[in-house]
């Protein structure tokens, strides 16, 4: 047969799937993954999902986008809606506002935060703001409240409260940005063990971790690597989570910033947004705004 006069419904049917694929491949443009797979077991329907729940947000939450990669980390990390999923540390609800909407009425999202008695370790936190810091933890749902109305099931807990009935219930749970504080405290009190301790009790079989954190270059020391400059060794970081009975499933570059090489005098809040030591100096605020927001390593994990 000759190939220049193929059946044209064949050379049709090829061209209609190569269509679908790039349309999939193009909603995760900036993930560059070691693994190809990641990501693109999401429907086409679940990513237009995802895409409209990410854009609906306003201007000015939008703006940050171009260093957190929302869309493309979700998807990343395979979550679809209808999932139970939990957040570490959710903070403002940043996150919590794309994953409720996304997730849907059909999921559960609940927000997991540091033990109580681990806000005094700062040792900047006044007792009024511990106390406030406590009482937003069991708010989640309030938090979850302000960005939908869908009915989404949402609890908050701390990672030594763990409730029974969620115990081996959950599809995923993703730390987002929230790792360097509970490994800066390990050696005092073992926060980071419990905390993926936690992480692997509350996930299914076949549940998942997804993580983005601050990355530090592998060169430097691990003294100053330990979470307290808010920085972690990608490779320690993967030997911590399979040390705890987690699988890594991929990597990716989708929250990688070349730009940002911290010496060990640099703290990751020196960059945007905190600004720290630059807010007042023009010339150093216009050096961190260059650099933009941290460099991070995004992985995903399997219980195992």
């Amino acid at each position: 047969m000759d190939i220049r006069k193929g059946n044209k419904n064949s050379k049709l049917s090829k061209i209609m799937t190569g269509l679908a694929l790039v349309a999939a491949i193009s909603a995760l443009s900036a993930c560059k993954r070691t693994s190809d797979e990641a990501g693109l077991g999401l429907q086409a329907s679940q990513l237009a999902t995802l895409n409209n729940v990410v854009d609906a947000r306003d201007e000015a939450t939008r703006a940050r986008d171009q260093y957190r990669n929302p869309a493309q980390t979700i998807a990343f990390f395979q979550i679809k809606p209808g999932m139970s999923v939990a957040e570490a540390l959710p903070g403002g609800g940043w996150y919590s506002n794309i994953l409720a909407n996304y997730i849907g009425s059909d999921g559960e999202l609940h927000g997991i935060n540091y033990v109580d008695d681990m806000w005094a370790r700062f040792g900047f936190f006044s007792p009024e703001r511990i106390e406030e810091r406590i009482a937003s933890t069991k708010a989640f749902p309030q938090t979850v409240a302000k960005y939908t109305d869908n009915g989404i099931k949402s609890s908050g807990f701390t990672f030594d409260t763990v409730p029974d009935e969620l115990v081996g219930s959950l599809d995923r749970v993703v730390f987002i940005r929230a790792l360097h504080n509970l490994n800066r405290f390990e050696a005092q009190a073992n926060t980071m063990t419990n905390a993926l301790k936690a992480a692997h009790t509350l996930l299914k079989e076949d549940g998942m971790v997804g993580v983005v954190q601050h990355r530090a270059p592998e060169a430097n020391s691990d003294e100053w690597s330990d979470g307290s400059r808010g920085y972690l060794k990608q490779s320690s970081l993967i030997k911590t989570f399979e040390d705890a009975g987690f699988t890594l499933v991929a990597s990716s570059e989708i929250n990688a910033n070349p730009k940002d090489q911290p010496t060990e005098n640099d703290i990751v809040w020196r960059l945007p947004p905190s600004l720290n030591g630059a807010r007042d100096d023009e010339a150093k605020r216009a050096a961190m705004e260059a650099i933009g927001e941290s460099d991070r390593m995004t992985l995903l994990f399997k219980k195992s």
